[in-house]
């Protein structure tokens, strides 16, 4: 159950594929570069392996429960969580101006890997303090700012999203819950479930972001106001003083992360300040969803990566067999065990470049001075959102059910460990935004709103990659083929939602997810092949570790041999159209 951080290829990746440099550099950050992003990684990953990944089992097993106070969290969290914050690791991306470190997103991805890796449940915790954060900082007035962000940034009070509602889950249109008006704040009554770290005694004070309705509001989506809602009300130096009304009333009893608390959460007449403008929270709140949707993408990278570490290990130890000279033989060479290993390393060297390099268009189109070229890189980065919301947690199901797999009857025994990593997992594709969800936020409003351009300039960058391939000489030429078969799967299957949506309505809703799947591993073919790109380069230049640079030539070759042909199999989904998956009646079904 021991977790190290896999920094090499994650240094190899800021450096060689996101070129980490070059973006610090047109941001005016000259004092960062990627030297000091491996100094601060290598603290993280000490941090995460001798402090948090020891409390992961400890919080599977003693999980979070309701207590005389509140809500207890698991035993050895409260002391993790203050090494934590001292270390100021919640500050990392934050501005200058409210405490922060102010430093590229995609350094605090790579950074955040590390926690989730080893400790999910823990991890989300911060998680959804750094997702308040982006919401007040883009959308409060200076006072709310000035109030709430420096108390986050030091990691001295923690955040939390309330949206769900029992009869309004993913339809927002059905929130009831209610905001009044009185004087300079407003109360707030009703009741929000799933509630992640709703309540807790880590920290001085919750900031809850809650989404409201005003009495005068119009009716569905256009009628939700966003609200703080702080669990101790501050006093007139800031500080946390008076109970407000809001309790967690239960806690879910849950699959996984038993760590982290899932709250049952009641408002009465709780007092709540006004984010914005009336009638604007579901924007507001996006903007804590969409950072959200990549950090549990991010998560489905994570706890894959972790359910490898522990399949590795055991694969390596567990002897099964004897050689004709008597020797025992460890599985680890069995062909089968070696198909299924490589199928978690080479994704999750897929997962880990996507997920970067999608969190490094938010550096770019933040620190762009034209206006046009940040709205390329907000549009490149909106596209790859829901695939690495989607395609990460998706893909992090078959990750983690391999890591058992290997491990056989141990596997799915709880005292190995590797059952953990699947329960763990299996919430990913579910919340903020279930994978269907993100498909048709995929296919609507990133692709046929605005007819295919976005989606067809990135199928022009990888149309360009493969002309590279062609045109220079490439150990591997199944990885040229694959990557061009899947290329045009992916330009045929736009194609195709284009010529048919408008005359099929269900065309979109059924096709929506097999087409998500496939723009995961074409963008992840695509950014391995640019990985590998970069380890030839290098290795002809007798530049860096050999050991490292052809495994990454290997990686790459094997998932386009054995992973991008299931881009065939997703194009021949959305080419079937609707038609069958509507067929049947609700009776026959």
């Amino acid at each position: 159950m021991s977790y190290l951080h896999p920094y090499q290829d994650v240094d190899f990746v800021l450096r060689k594929v996101v070129d980490f440099d070059a973006l610090c550099a047109a941001a005016g950050h000259d004092e960062i570069n990627a030297d000091l992003a491996a100094t601060i990684l290598s603290e993280a990953g000490r941090l995460g392996s001798e402090v948090l990944a020891p409390l992961n089992r400890v919080g599977d097993r003693e999980g979070a429960k309701m207590g005389a106070q509140g809500v207890e969290e698991s035993p050895g969290f409260k002391d993790a969580y203050r090494q934590f914050a001292d270390a100021g690791w919640l500050s990392l991306t934050v501005a200058e101006d409210f405490g922060g470190q102010d430093l590229p997103n995609c350094l605090g991805t790579a950074v955040n890997e590390i926690w989730h890796s080893a400790n999910m449940a823990f991890a989300l915790c911060p998680m959804l303090s750094q997702g308040a954060m982006e919401a007040i900082g883009h959308h409060a007035d200076d006072a709310l700012k000035a109030l709430y962000l420096p108390k986050l940034a030091t990691g001295e009070w923690t955040g939390t999203m309330n949206i769900t509602e029992a009869d309004a889950g993913s339809d927002l249109a059905a929130i009831k819950t209610k905001a009044k008006p009185a004087g300079d704040h407003y109360l707030i009554t009703g009741q929000k479930l799933y509630i992640t770290w709703g309540d807790h005694g880590m920290t001085d004070n919750i900031v809850h972001l809650v989404l409201a309705r005003l009495p005068d509001a119009p009716p569905g989506v256009k009628g939700i106001s966003l609200f703080i809602v702080p669990k101790f009300l501050l006093d007139a130096k800031g500080e946390p003083g008076e109970r407000n009304a809001v309790n967690c009333l239960s806690l879910e009893h849950k699959l996984g992360i038993h760590a982290s608390p899932t709250c049952l959460m009641d408002f009465t007449d709780a007092v709540g300040f006004l984010v914005g403008e009336p009638n604007n929270g579901l924007a507001y709140m996006f903007t804590m969803m969409n950072h959200a949707r990549q950090s549990v993408g991010l998560q489905g990278l994570a706890i894959s990566e972790r359910a490898y570490q522990e399949a590795l290990q055991y694969a390596k130890d567990r002897l099964q067999g004897t050689r004709r000279d008597g020797s025992r033989i460890p599985i680890i060479e069995f062909p089968d065990v070696r198909r299924m290993l490589m199928t978690m390393k080479s994704c999750i060297e897929a997962m880990r470049v996507l997920a970067l390099v999608a969190a490094a268009e938010a550096d770019r189109a933040l620190y762009a001075t034209d206006p046009a070229v940040a709205a390329r890189h907000f549009a490149r980065l909106e596209l790859y959102t829901p695939i690495v919301k989607g395609w990460l947690t998706e893909l992090a199901q078959e990750l983690t059910s391999l890591g058992i797999q290997i491990d056989g009857g141990m596997g799915y025994v709880e005292e190995a460990g590797a059952a953990q990593h699947y329960r763990d997992a299996r919430i990913l594709p579910i919340y903020e935004g279930t994978t269907g969800i993100q498909a048709l936020d995929f296919v609507g409003r990133k692709m046929l709103a605005n007819h295919g351009e976005t989606l067809l300039a990135l199928l022009t960058e990888m149309e360009q990659t493969a002309a590279e391939l062609r045109s220079t000489p490439y150990r591997y030429g199944s990885v040229v083929k694959a990557f061009e078969a899947a290329v045009a799967a992916g330009t045929r299957a736009r194609q195709s939602l284009l010529d048919g949506a408008a005359a099929d309505r269900h065309l979109a809703g059924s096709a929506s997810v097999n087409f998500l799947m496939l723009f995961g591993y074409l963008c992840g073919g695509w950014l391995m092949v640019k990985s590998a790109q970069q380890a030839q380069t290098m290795l002809d230049a007798g530049e860096g570790d050999p050991q490292l640079l052809t495994a990454k030539l290997t990686t790459t070759r094997f998932f386009c041999e054995h992973l991008l042909p299931r881009t065939g199999a997703c194009l021949a989904s959305v080419l079937a159209g609707s038609e069958s998956t509507m067929a049947l009646t609700v009776e026959q079904l």
